[in-house]
């Protein structure tokens, strides 16, 4: 998910296209919500506040939180602010900001300036494959490129918060890589995942240190990277055509290659690029590279498809995060420098998997696995690639050859070794049918798969066993002492380097878990602090002794390590160093166990990351379990799990040599692993053929192969022989088919018989059903209804130096059977004329040391042509006999699988091939078996002391009973049972909580535990006592094991019933409630009637119980609501479980006012006066009117949330402030009266974890120990004092503040909000009062409203979207209880403020004074009431005494200011633990998007019985008015403007006027006249602009209301600071306007003027404003100001002066602007000043009007010019003169 920022103006004149980048973030937060006073989370501040020592605070600064990720669709939001711009280039621009999300776009308004504020919010909540954008159509000319950010918004998945608050982001522009920077834009960029709660986007002050809250991305100036993937060839890929046309071609005497049956080639999709590359070969070598040149990394998939259909045969993926690191995290917390790393793999093998490779012509019913959408099932080839990235390199093609150098290096990547696999099965158990025999086959790669015919056939592949029942439920496979044992080999790369540190880390991973979940049992079970401790620093101790750098593998050449492996081994020796440091540190500063965990765990998960190898090429280890021919289910195991180390016992694979645990899955399983196919133990060894010899220490029993052959007999006339066998051989297999010779049937080489040929003694029974077909299940029992049996033929044989051929002597041990192909039976009958008998041969070790022997039967897999060969396990000792005992006391929170709420469940066990069911427990979610399920003798043949280590799995599966259908599976569980080798030893199971999984889901927990004991006596006499009988055959779990109960007394509150649906149709009308405990019930009165009053009248119950003294251990308490109706029906319409009673556990003499559940409700009105109209203040005054434009309620808002610049004087003057952070975890919730739970009712949905909710139980409980001594008396009563069940009538008042980052409803990314309310059946709707076009809507509605609770005790405040023409759409809501507030002994329906008003805007409100409330409270607690000495100034409460000069000392008595003895009873008030006056912060939530809050919105409620009075005033909470003033600016001259144009002269010169207006208000520009022909700059105007606005004193703000477009139906309100700008303009006649230099000035912060244009210069903007303050500089506080300011503007990247400016501004009120008229310009009234018209130049007239002004002009410039030109005239004229005249003279002198 790329979020692309860009930045446009309207009338630039760039024009530029952009790309992406990645960027980095940080976790600084833009502050937090406040939480809701009745629900909601702790506010992070107080978290963070409550987190521990200074120790935890350091370990947790550059630690990201993690936590998992769902892997299920679920709702999210993107939330964009912008905020603000800062030094954007250009002259006179209009920026407007494009945020691009998920390839949307969303713009911001238009503004103006260099420096605009936006502060606009975007959110969205797109799905999956959605995105976000935000139009705006201001401009209606193309936008001009200004500048760019682009950044990963998936990076903010990862940081505190999921946030990156207030940052400024550095703009540039893509396409001018050397340039720098164009200007800041400063923003906040969230993601809002389901459950999260967003920060609050709150104003700050302007932070101007631009450069240290920088969100840089990874380099200003954008890089192109290239990532060049080279594909070299692939290998092993499965049939993907029909052999049709290869049979056609053979036909025509073509020649066919299987070789051809598929045509392969390699998609590569990156980026929305694909490129192809095609092979007609199983086995391509393409040595290509492609190219490809992006911006961004998402995954590399690897397809392999057919050519005529582009079936696809497998995907891989290489994700990024796996490949490369940023090195951020790494760096920050090792000191290390430079651990980052670019993309890079291989050359490496990448192993495609998918459907089963076997080819159909059919439809592929696991199509869907090819694309990676689910496991693979199957190893489907493998592709050999490597991947390199370059940095500003520019690829010339786009698929290119790979040089021969760089294939001759790949070479050495492909070097093999042979790998040796051996599998022994010791247990198949709970198979679900046991009609057809069962195979299983192991393979690695295409190695070992039977249907596979481009590999040589393998030994991969068991007997086919018939399963046999277990008596009870499943089928099971009779292996007894004989294993089956499956051996193959395989050759692949030799890549033990990677895997070996990839166990050494997960050893340490594993280990490191267990401990924590040892420590965190031992935290839940509430264990003593110094076991705790011993248990934590036990880890702690373990897992710094597990970490040794020098344990992981180093790279050689001998392992052809590639560049990610070299950057892998540092990343993973520095994070465990960094690990290793960290425990070492806990381990000396750490006091808090809990505080610690989150760190431990986190290092967890790091490790578990580290342990991932993304150059895996060692295919996994696939085993399929066969019925027939056909796969049925499948188990894949990582090959590093089996693999063997002979460097360290740690490198080596966790399941290597040991018997592990396996459930078989079916392929695609829809229903999630809700039913099992199979269980399998099994024992896997994976190692180099050159550490075969190490394998003999992982086996424990000896190896032995079996070798049959059936002969075959036909009855022709009377005798046997082989003459009428009709198509059937004398020598076969088990079907007659396939031919074997009698003298093939021979030992391998080196091998002799241990013995003669025999058959077996022992004769197998079975049945089939038609007489075509064979027996499919066989036992060793005979039935009456089996109908055929058979025996096998043994014999053993010894290895001898040399081979001799040995022949078959006759032995009995025939099967007869009527006719060929039917079944055989063992007894001769008349109807028989057919016979066949198994010979048997068995070869043995020669060294039973020598268990790697078992490898060397490749060699023989030539024998399979001839008869079949098996290989098996033989144990000669044993088997060992054990007795096991599974104790099942109980399960909680079960899934309701009936229509009636509830389930009849049952637990089937199952051990091994043993299984056994506990009792059914109808109608419950909860049950109680209290059972002991006994094993006996149960032989297990593995060594006891590697049994004790790796003990077999107990499975428990839940069921629900069911009298018609199949039972339901409620979940299944497992866990070990201790193993005891001595049945004397002393050590008892303890029972544990297990999760009960059902569909990958939890659905409740079962209480279990179990013990395995050997028996070391036949008869068992040492064995414990077998527990007592509950019933026959039912045995309870014993003492010592089941928990230690204790006398409990159970008060029950039931306080009523709320909400209660009806049930089939009819309304519940009379109920009772049913509780449920340890065995114990207690039952209600019946409400009469619920629409009245659904209170139960005066029942408190009370139950004695036995329950558990560990809470671990206590059930739950189960409450049932049932319905008393006609007929005496009593149906169930109800249920509820509490899981923990924990929170209810008090002690029952403790002296705490809350044990006596007594409220304010209780309190009648003759027991005091309510006087506070007569109250009196201090002084006789009234307020003011100018302290109430001054000082008003928001004044106290403001000040309560630290926004002082919006409050006033109201802090001068020492009013009270509101708590606006007010957390429920101090208060109980509000709920120390009575809780609320939800009532359930129906059959559970797969996708939900509970049922419906069909209503409300309000109640409490208090659960408190008895002593068993019946002399000592029964403690205190809990539920003394309760206040009266009847409805009351009170008055709510509901005050409205704001909104706050609403969801948008409208197209324009905005909403027009309302407030409606809904109570009963009652509803307000402030529809007439919606605000339109903001997402921060100030409503300040107060809202009065009477009601009867606890019918309306759900007050729901709903924001709507006002619409005209459609309906209203709903942006969120929020529920209050209004009960719990009323009942709630903490105050919670008027808080209490920090002083004693009579008067003001902090009136009290109360209906019960000071004194009064603070009787009451004393008289709930029991002491005396309240004394008051010294007229008020002293009072004594609880046996102390309190002085009102503590309380007020250093603080300011004003005006308003009760009586000193109610003001003293308020101080007192507040040291009890009251709910103070306060704002809550309410998150909204939609009906469609439960899960993601839609805002939140600030509010407060109010409660008022009736009962007690008339309440005080309510609080004036309507929104501040703006005030009206006037900006009165005269321009009187300008100097040392820019002259812009040239004269006809060649002088420059321009043609000056000024413009102004206030920003926001650009529809009331003004300007001046024109100063013509300036020739200096000089402009001389005398001119008035007068500029009215509305202005917010307290906030300091102008309020703008105007409609965005022209079509808009309402005005939006802005609010933005009060600021002018002055422009410089050149008049142009027939072209634009010039704009030559430009002025912004803040109203509030005035730049210091110059008192003459000499003086001022870009210093007075450039330079600090010395010492003046805040309030010197504001405009509003000086109201006149004159002088020079400069004017600037862009050239070339760099602020110039553009000219001066003289100006004189003026701030007045709407009176002040009456007494002292001034119009606008030079027009009347001409006064305050008077201004006069300049006195400008004559010059500055036409030329053609004034001639002579402008020869007057030119003589003084080009004066020599002139003289000169004039002397040369006259010198002309003399000599021409003297010519012309000269004839004449000189003739009239001669003559």
């Amino acid at each position: 998910m790329i979020v692309l920022i860009t930045l446009a103006s309207t009338q630039s004149s760039w024009n530029h296209s952009g790309y992406c980048h990645p960027c980095k973030t940080d976790n600084t937060n833009d502050g937090g919500g406040e939480e809701d006073v009745d629900g909601g989370g702790a506010d992070p501040d107080d978290a963070t506040g409550q987190a521990g020592n200074q120790f935890k605070k350091r370990l947790n600064k550059n630690r990201t939180n993690r936590r998992l990720l769902s892997k299920t669709a679920q709702d999210f939001q993107i939330r964009v602010r912008i905020i603000e711009g800062k030094h954007l280039p250009g002259n006179n621009i209009k920026p407007m900001v494009k945020v691009h999300v998920c390839g949307q776009t969303h713009r911001t308004r238009t503004k103006t300036g260099n420096n605009p504020f936006f502060n606009e919010v975007r959110i969205v909540a797109p799905s999956p494959n959605n995105q976000t954008l935000v139009y705006d159509s201001v401009s209606l000319r193309a936008d001009s490129f200004i500048g760019e950010f682009k950044g990963q918004f998936l990076n903010l998945v990862f940081v505190l918060w999921h946030a990156c608050m207030r940052k400024w982001l550095v703009l540039n522009d893509p396409e001018d890589t050397s340039s720098s920077g164009k200007g800041y834009l400063r923003a906040s960029l969230f993601v809002v995942e389901t459950g999260d709660e967003p920060p609050h986007i709150a104003a700050d002050e302007d932070q101007e240190d631009i450069e240290s809250n920088l969100l840089l991305p990874a380099g200003v100036t954008m890089q192109y990277i290239t990532f060049t993937l080279k594909v070299f060839r692939a290998e092993d890929i499965p049939q993907m055509d029909d052999t049709l046309l290869q049979s056609v071609k053979k036909i025509f005497g073509g020649a066919s290659d299987k070789k051809t049956l598929v045509d392969p080639f390699v998609e590569v999709c990156f980026a929305g690029k694909k490129v192809r590359i095609i092979e007609k070969n199983c086995n391509p070598v393409w040595n290509q590279a492609f190219n490809l040149q992006i911006k961004v990394w998402k995954t590399v998939l690897c397809y392999l498809d057919r050519l005529n259909k582009n079936d696809i045969v497998g995907t891989a993926f290489l994700s990024l995060s796996k490949i490369a690191c940023s090195g951020g995290e790494v760096e920050a917390t090792t000191g290390e420098s430079e651990m980052g790393f670019l993309p890079a793999f291989g050359p490496c093998y990448v192993n495609l998997y998918g459907s089963p490779r076997e080819f159909t012509g059919l439809l592929d019913p696991f199509e869907q696995l090819n694309l990676g959408k689910a496991e693979g099932v199957a190893y489907r080839g493998r592709v050999l690639i490597e991947l390199t990235t370059q940095i500003d390199a520019k690829a010339e093609e786009q698929i290119e050859d790979i040089p021969s150098s760089n294939i001759l290096v790949a070479e050495k990547y492909q070097l093999r070794c042979k790998y040796s696999l051996c599998t022994v099965f010791h247990a198949a158990t709970m198979l679900q049918e046991g009609v057809v025999p069962i195979q299983f086959e192991v393979s690695m790669g295409n190695y070992g798969n039977k249907f596979d015919n481009t590999c040589k056939q393998l030994p991969s592949t068991t007997q086919y066993t018939s399963p046999v029942f277990d008596g009870n439920m499943y089928y099971y496979l009779p292996w007894s002492n004989f294993k089956p044992v499956v051996v193959l080999t395989s050759f692949w790369e030799d890549i033990g380097q990677r895997l070996h540190a990839v166990n050494i880390i997960m050893n340490i991973a594993d280990r490191l878990q267990s401990n924590i979940c040892v420590l965190k049992t031992a935290i839940v079970s509430k264990d003593s602090e110094t076991h705790i401790r011993e248990l934590w620093l036990m880890l702690i101790t373990q897992l710094i002794e597990d970490i040794d750098i020098d344990l992981l593998p180093d790279l050689n050449e001998k392992n052809s390590f590639s560049v990610l492996d070299i950057h892998m081994k540092k990343m993973r020796v520095c994070a465990l160093q960094s690990i290793k440091d960290s425990a070492n540190q806990m381990r000396e500063e750490a006091t808090d166990v809990k505080a610690t965990m989150t760190d431990i765990e986190d290092w967890l998960d790091r490790l578990q990351q580290l342990a991932d190898e993304p150059q895996n090429s060692l295919p996994d280890v696939i085993i399929w379990m066969l019925r027939g021919e056909k796969r049925l289910a499948y188990a894949r195991i990582p090959a590093n799990h089996i693999l063997y180390s002979a460097t360290s016992e740690k490198a080596s694979g966790k399941y290597c040599g040991k018997i592990q645990n396996i459930f078989m899955k079916y392929p695609m399983d829809k229903n999630k692993g809700l039913n099992l196919p199979l269980q399998l133990r099994v024992n896997m060894w994976l190692g180099l053929s050159a550490e075969e010899s190490e394998f003999r220490k992982f086996t424990d029993g000896t190896f032995s192969v079996f070798a049959e052959i059936y002969e075959n007999q036909a009855l022709v006339f009377g005798k046997w022989g082989t003459a009428g066998l009709l198509g059937r051989h004398k020598f076969s297999d088990l079907t007659g088919k396939i031919k074997l010779k009698r003298e093939s049937f021979l030992p391998p080489k080196g091998w002799e018989w241990e013995v003669a040929c025999l058959f077996s003694k022992g004769w197998e029974y079975g049945i089939s059903i038609t007489p075509e077909s064979k027996a499919t299940s066989w036992m060793f029992a005979e039935k009456k209804h089996h109908t055929h049996r058979r025996r096998r033929i043994i014999r053993k044989r010894k290895k001898i130096e040399h081979t001799e051929k040995s022949t078959l002597e006759e032995a009995e041990g025939w099967e007869y059977a009527p006719l060929i192909g039917w079944k055989f039976h063992n007894k001769r009958r008349i109807s028989d004329t057919f016979r066949h008998r198994r010979w048997r041969r068995k070869m043995i070790l020669p060294d039973k040391n020598d268990a790697s022997a078992i490898f060397r039967l490749e060699g023989t897999v030539v024998i399979l042509k001839i008869f079949y060969v098996s290989s098996s396990l033989q144990f000669s000792v044993g088997p060992f006999l054990y007795h096991l005992r599974v104790y099942v006391y109980q399960a909680r929170n079960l899934m309701a699988l009936d229509k009636g709420s509830f389930s009849d469940p049952y637990a089937h066990v199952s051990f091994l091939h043993r299984s056994k069911t506990t009792e059914i427990i109808n109608k419950t979610l909860n049950p109680t078996w209290d059972q002991t399920l006994i094993f006996d003798d149960i032989d297990i043949y593995v060594n006891p002391e590697g049994l004790a280590q790796n003990p077999p799995n107990i499975v428990f599966e839940l069921f629900d009973s069911d009298i018609i259908g199949k039972d339901e599976p409620l979940g299944r569980t497992v866990c070990l049972p201790l193993v005891k080798l001595t049945p004397e030893a002393d050590v008892t199971p303890k029972l544990l909580w297990y999760p009960v999984i059902r569909a990958e889901k939890k659905r409740g927990e079962v209480l279990v535990a179990a013990e395995l004991i050997l028996k070391d006596k036949p008869d068992g006499s040492n064995l414990p006592i077998i527990p007592p009988k509950r019933a026959a055959k039912v045995f309870m779990v014993p003492q010592g094991i089941r928990p230690v109960v204790q006398l409990t007394a159970i008060e029950i509150l039931p306080w009523g019933l709320r909400n209660m649906k009806s049930f089939q149709l009819a309304a519940v009308s009379s109920p009772s409630l049913i509780v449920e405990c340890g065995g114990e019930i207690a039952q209600t009165a019946v409400i009469k009637n619920m629409k009245k009053n659904p209170n139960f009248l005066g029942c408190v119950l009370f139950m004695k119980v036995l329950l558990p003294k560990e809470e671990i251990y206590t059930p739950p308490m189960v409450i049932k609501v049932i319905d008393h109706r006609q007929f005496g029906r009593k149906p169930i319409v109800g249920q509820c479980t509490i899981d923990s009673l924990e929170e209810y556990r008090c002690d029952p003499y403790a002296a705490r006012a809350e044990d006596t559940k007594s409220v304010k409700g209780t309190i009648q009105t003759r027991d005091f006066v309510i006087d506070i109209e007569n109250e009196k203040p201090l002084l006789d005054t009234q307020v003011t009117a100018k302290e109430r434009d001054s000082v008003d309620w928001w004044s106290k808002f403001y000040a309560s949330i630290g926004e002082h610049d919006k409050c006033g004087e109201y802090l001068q003057k020492g009013y009270d402030t509101l708590k606006v952070k007010v957390t429920i975890i101090n208060y109980e919730g509000l709920t120390d009266f009575c809780h609320t739970f939800k009532l359930y009712r129906g059959k559970a949905d797969e996708d939900e974890e509970y049922p419906a909710v069909v209503g409300e139980f309000k109640g409490s409980f208090s659960i408190y120990s008895l002593s068993d001594d019946p002399n000592v008396p029964e403690p205190p009563r809990q539920f003394r004092e309760l206040p009266e069940s009847e409805p009351q009538e009170c008055i709510v008042r509901i005050y409205i503040i704001r909104g706050i980052d609403l969801q948008p409803k409208d197209s324009n990314g905005l909403c027009d909000p309302y407030i409606k309310i809904i109570w009963g059946k009652k509803v307000i709707e402030d529809r007439d009062h919606y605000i339109p076009n903001t997402l921060n809507p100030l409503f300040g509605r107060m809202f009065e409203l009477t009601c009867i609770i606890p019918q309306d005790k759900d007050l729901k405040i709903a924001v709507f979207d006002y619409d005209l023409m459609s309906r209203d759409d709903e942006v969120g809501n929020t529920v209050i209880d209004l009960e719990n507030r009323l009942l709630s002994h903490f105050g919670a329906h008027c808080g209490l403020p920090q002083s004693y008003c009579v008067s003001g805007v902090n009136q009290w409100r109360d209906q019960l004074r000071p004194s009064q409330i603070l009787q009451n409270l004393a008289h709930l607690k029991g002491f005396c009431p309240p004394a008051v000495y010294d007229s008020g100034m002293s009072l004594s409460y609880g046996g102390r005494d309190y002085m009102l000069e503590e309380f007020e000392a250093g603080k300011i008595i004003h005006d308003h200011l009760g009586p000193p003895h109610e003001r003293l009873a308020l101080h007192v008030l507040r040291t009890q633990v009251l709910i103070p006056e306060h704002v809550e912060t309410r998150t909204l939530y939609s009906t469609f998007q439960q899960s993601l809050p839609q805002g939140k919105l600030q509010m407060w409620v109010d409660i008022f019985p009736k009962s007690l009075g008339t309440p005080g005033p309510p609080f004036d909470i309507y929104p501040r008015k703006p005030k009206k003033y006037i900006l009165r600016v005269i321009i009187w001259n300008t100097s040392d403007v820019i002259l812009e144009e040239t004269s006809i002269t060649g002088e420059k010169m321009s043609d000056i006027y000024v413009k102004g207006w206030m920003p926001g208000m650009e529809g009331n520009k003004q300007r001046t006249d024109v100063h013509y022909r300036s020739l200096d700059g000089d402009g001389n105007f005398n001119w008035r602009l007068v500029f009215p606005f509305e202005y917010l004193p307290a906030e300091q703000l102008c309020s703008i209301s105007r409609k965005d477009h022209f079509w808009s139906l309402d005005k939006t309100e802005f609010r933005v600071p009060p600021q002018i700008l002055i422009q410089l303009w050149d008049n142009d006649k027939f072209s634009l306007d010039d704009c030559l230099g430009t002025l912004l000035m803040d109203l509030h912060h005035l730049i210091v003027p110059a008192k003459s244009s000499k003086t001022c210069d870009l210093k007075m903007i450039l330079e600090d404003k010395g010492n003046a303050s805040e309030k010197q500089n504001s405009l509003f506080y000086q109201k006149c100001v004159r002088g020079w300011w400069p004017c600037l503007r862009d050239e070339n990247g760099s602020q110039v002066l553009a000219g001066k400016v003289e100006m004189t501004l003026e701030i007045l009120t709407e009176e002040e602007a009456e007494e002292r008229p001034a119009g606008k310009a030079r027009d009347e009234p001409n006064m305050n000043p008077k201004l006069d018209p300049p006195n400008r130049p004559d010059t500055s007239f036409l030329w053609f009007t004034n001639p002579c002004k402008i020869m007057k002009l030119m003589l003084r410039r080009f004066r020599c010019i002139v003289i000169g030109v004039s002397l040369l005239i006259m010198l002309v004229l003399f000599i021409g003169i003297l010519l012309y005249s000269l004839p004449v003279s000189i003739y009239c002198f001669i003559f």
